[in-house]
């Protein structure tokens, strides 16, 4: 709104020329995520404990976390509302980029939201049946591929509508089928939303990883929608990309203005509704840059604790069918799955795990930033 607003009056004050600048409205962006996190998450937080919306602690999980019982979860609400509500004041609302990010970060929210509602208020143990969860996942993958095959947010001279980019090579894209690209965005969609649901786990460990995540992302859409910078640095040109900067900053400020009530020890959990809604915003965010490789380098920490999952589960079950559950259960990979409760049984402390996994997110980053130079 303000960019629609005060942008145009750029003309007559040049003070107001401001918002025709993509850093500023991010930097903005970020500020009103903050500030409005602060304002809202207490009176949210209090809600939520007087309604006795409180987490539900696995009795299999680290003993330490029992205490954890009945902290106020859908906390995630914060993080949506301080997502939108910025990318509403601060982004052109004409730009589709901006547009189906928002519609991700919502849609894969109300998923969340009715699995944590049907969990915690209505006392159901299983929440809402994962494969009607896995629907709702799979649902907005196949639109939001569908859309793009059919409605190309990047003009097809610069880059076919069904391909993606790969890290460390130059103007090199990989062109899919259409009904290939539609499976690929589906299955990006569907993995980087249950990955952020997985490494929530530990007291502030996804807001801060997605925070890392979502300032990588701003400064790669930043990049790529201006021509200047993709020429220099052999980049595909994205017009408009640029854009999504203001979206991935306000995510970003959302992600650390929860964290300021999420830390060790948490007044407040994310829950499935903020861990599936940041899992599929950066989901839709790579796929809107060309860049789903890149989101495996840039979460690489979710990604990890996704395959530990998926490792655990698998040596489990062949084991169990093979030899029996006897010798299943006395050769796991893992002590715990996902990663971070490995280390945990290994005696790390809480706060030790999530500090190095933020070290390991900022690694991460920082190797994706790499291949702007390294390719």
């Amino acid at each position: 709104m303000f960019y629609h607003w005060l942008a145009p009056l750029g003309q007559q004050h040049i003070i107001f020329n401001l918002f025709n600048y993509i850093s500023f409205r991010a930097a903005g962006a970020t500020v009103t995520a903050l500030l409005l996190a602060f304002v809202v998450g207490p009176p949210v937080i209090g809600r939520l404990r007087a309604r006795k919306v409180g987490q539900i602690i696995r009795a299999e999980g680290p003993a330490s976390h029992q205490s954890k019982r009945g902290t106020p979860t859908m906390g995630g609400l914060i993080i949506i509302m301080c997502t939108v509500v910025p990318t509403l004041l601060w982004a052109p609302l004409t730009n589709r980029f901006v547009v189906v990010a928002m519609l991700s970060i919502l849609w894969m929210g109300c998923i969340g939201f009715l699995d944590d509602y049907l969990k915690i208020v209505q006392g159901k143990s299983r929440g809402l049946v994962a494969k009607w969860k896995l629907a709702g996942q799979v649902s907005f993958g196949l639109l939001l591929g569908l859309f793009l095959v059919f409605y190309p947010v990047v003009p097809g001279e610069t880059i076919p509508a069904t391909a993606t980019t790969l890290p460390f090579f130059k103007y090199l894209a990989v062109n899919f089928a259409p009904w290939l690209y539609v499976v690929f965005v589906t299955v990006v969609i569907t993995g980087s939303s249950n990955a952020v649901n997985l490494t929530d786990g530990l007291d502030g460990l996804a807001a801060g990883l997605a925070g890392i995540s979502a300032a990588a992302f701003a400064t790669f859409a930043y990049l790529f929608g201006r021509t200047d910078v993709t020429s220099y640095l052999n980049l595909f040109y994205l017009p408009g990309a640029g854009e999504l900067a203001v979206f991935c900053a306000a995510l970003m400020g959302a992600a650390l203005g929860f964290l300021w009530f999420n830390a060790h020890p948490a007044q407040v959990f994310m829950g499935d509704t903020g861990s599936l809604a940041i899992g599929g915003a950066l989901g839709t965010v790579a796929i809107l840059l060309k860049a789903e490789f890149l989101l495996l380098l840039i979460g690489g920490v979710f990604a990890a604790e996704a395959v530990s999952v998926i490792l655990q589960t698998g040596v489990y079950k062949w084991f169990k069918r093979t030899r029996g559950r006897e010798y299943a259960d006395s050769h796991r990979v893992f002590r715990m799955a996902p990663l971070h409760h490995h280390f945990e049984k290994l005696g790390w402390a809480e706060t030790t795990v999530v500090t190095r996994f933020y070290i390991l997110g900022l690694f991460c980053a920082l190797i994706a930033l790499s291949t702007l130079k390294v390719r």
